[in-house]
């Protein structure tokens, strides 16, 4: 039995992610494409585009891996696992993450990353993370700080402001 197209498209993504290809990551992405994560809570079209740009630019370490992607013609899903460094802190990261797609046109229009981001800040920002990174606060400030970085990266790149 061959794989669906979709599930052939979602594994062509995380593919490309092991091999920091931004682009072809990107490529795999409709122009309306909406991305969600407990860090990145709502970016749609190019700031979505432009987090994977910026994450991969950043990247020095990263090991990932994934499986369990399943796919039909209009949703998937699929179990990836990321480990590299925080570059804030120097702390290593081992991040499970649990992805849900919707599809159109051939394309990723819909991306939702779930993680524990009280873990994730726990690894990250070491005892502040385990201390108080359940806080609303906390979770907040880290949101706010990734918003800043992805702005200042996108405006880098000369592209538009967020609306």
């Amino acid at each position: 039995m061959s794989k669906h197209a979709n599930a052939a498209l979602v594994e062509r993504f995380y593919s490309a992610f092991q091999k920091i290809d931004a682009e072809a990551m990107v490529a795999c992405y409709h122009d309306d494409v909406a991305f969600s994560d407990p860090v990145f809570p709502a970016l749609r079209g190019e700031r979505a585009k432009g987090m994977w740009r910026m994450l991969c630019a950043q990247s020095t370490d990263l090991r990932l891996t994934f499986d369990g992607v399943e796919a039909d013609d209009e949703r998937g899903s699929a179990r990836w696992e990321a480990r590299y460094t925080f570059s804030k802190t120097g702390r290593p990261v081992h991040n499970i993450i649990e992805a849900r797609f919707r599809f159109a046109d051939g394309l990723i229009v819909e991306h939702q990353d779930s993680f524990n981001l009280r873990r994730w800040a726990a690894m990250a920002l070491g005892a502040k993370g385990v201390l108080f990174g359940w806080l609303p606060p906390v979770q907040n400030a880290i949101r706010g700080q990734a918003a800043s970085a992805l702005d200042h990266y996108m405006a880098k790149r000369g592209a538009a402001p967020p609306s």
